[in-house]
């Protein structure tokens, strides 16, 4: 301890006041006031812990020695080595060797900091506002048996002084955070609502899309084809050769109906999974096109894209032929490359092709890019769409984030 006078304690103490006016930030203060706090308690290593709101967390801001405890995001109070302070189960904390005291080391404590920077003596005392403890003052020293019940006295004049200060900031900060969130959500509903009409228009648009399939191609030949029978039906002698032609139309009514229901409800993406779905998808559309298109479908997830839950795997899909169609119909592409992957623990869905058109603003069709926002905001998923790295073509990128991905299904 120092042997200071009374008037220099206070010349001291309003120092300190002095150096809080203005700071608005947590770091701030304990940097701005450790000097002064310095002619009160002699220290090497100086700390605020602060309480969260909910009372289970804590975070720490340091001066001098820099420790694991203001690296760490926000801890358990459980954990804590003044856990007993913070909880108010006593009132100060004081030891002349606090690398030996068990007060501090007991089972599940984070103490390792108090061995590594060799804080022999420590000093904690709460931090009160309005009679509640919303943190702790501590401060240490290499020197053991460094202070005394006066130095616990002059400490908890300093926070006093510094409590005040932490807990309005605490309060800003929690505000501005709950701010911030509240807007999120709104703009997370708002999205929603917005991509919920854009994708029921969409259903509307495909809802009629197959009812004129239906009643222009499927339904035409089922007549034609009744007609036929009912001709059919008043010739006396019917031959194989005679029926060979109607088979025929079935079985090509038939494939028509199976392209429609596929178009409606992806079956191999039941039967096979998401990979074998897009490379059997990518393989048609190619073949069906009648142009000479090199592609690839690369799975790099280690199976983990097989585990997502049915509906993220749907739209997912959906998001893949949808830009596969762009491709092969609008910008006559000599390579199509689909490549899945983790990034960040995320997954991450690349389709690339090196055709005519240059990104959003490229050749496209239709409401596709739109209906592919669409589907990536429904399911949480960030969608991008630019130029490939070859500054040809275009490539488009969706982004499953790793929150999202670990709601997969159980395997």
């Amino acid at each position: 301890m120092l042997d200071t006078p009374k008037s220099a304690l206070f010349h001291h103490y309003m120092g300190i006041s002095r150096l809080l006016a203005g700071q608005l930030e947590f770091n701030a203060i304990i940097q701005a006031v450790a000097t002064e706090v310095t002619h009160i308690i002699p220290h090497d290593h100086l700390d605020v812990c602060i309480k969260q709101l909910d009372d289970k967390y804590h975070i720490a801001y340091e001066s001098g020695l820099a420790s694991a405890w203001s690296k760490q995001p926000p801890a358990l109070l459980t954990g804590s080595p003044i856990r007993s302070v913070l909880s108010g189960e006593v009132d100060y904390l004081l030891s002349g060797d606090a690398c030996a005291d068990p007060r501090f080391h007991f089972k599940g404590a984070f103490s390792s900091p108090i061995i590594e920077l060799n804080l022999h003596s420590r000093l904690h005392v709460p931090m009160k506002v309005h009679g509640d403890i919303i943190g702790a003052l501590s401060c240490s020293s290499h020197q053991s048996n460094a202070y005394s019940m006066e130095d616990v006295t002059n400490a908890r004049a300093v926070a006093d002084l510094l409590a005040p200060y932490f807990y309005a900031i605490r309060a800003a900060e929690q505000a501005k955070r709950s701010a911030i969130e509240e807007a999120r959500a709104n703009a997370r509903e708002e999205g929603l609502r917005l991509g919920a009409l854009q994708l029921t228009e969409a259903l509307e648009a495909e809802r009629q899309r197959i009812g004129m399939d239906l009643h222009d191609q499927t339904l035409a030949d089922l007549t034609r084809l009744a007609r036929r029978i009912e001709r059919m039906s008043y010739t006396t002698d019917l031959s194989g050769e005679m029926l060979e032609p109607v088979v025929r139309s079935l079985q090509h009514c038939m494939q028509d109906l199976r392209e429609i229901i596929e178009e409606a409800k992806p079956s191999i993406l039941q039967l096979f999974g998401v990979v074998q779905a897009i490379e059997t998808y990518v393989d048609r559309s190619v073949r069906d096109s009648g142009y000479i298109i090199n592609w690839s479908v690369a799975d790099d997830t280690d199976g983990l894209v097989e585990t997502l839950d049915k509906t993220v795997a749907i739209s997912l899909f959906r998001i893949v032929q949808e830009a596969i169609n762009n491709a092969i119909r609008h910008a006559q592409p000599e390579a199509i490359a689909v490549t899945l992957s983790i990034v960040n623990g995320g997954l991450r869905v690349k389709i690339s092709d090196d055709g005519t058109g240059g990104g959003e603003n490229g050749s496209v069709g239709g409401h596709g890019i739109s209906n592919m926002k669409t589907r990536a905001r429904l399911i949480s998923a960030r969608f991008e769409i630019g130029r490939n790295d070859q500054a040809k073509g275009t490539c488009i990128t969706v982004f499953l984030p790793k929150d999202v991905f670990d709601g997969r299904k159980e395997l």
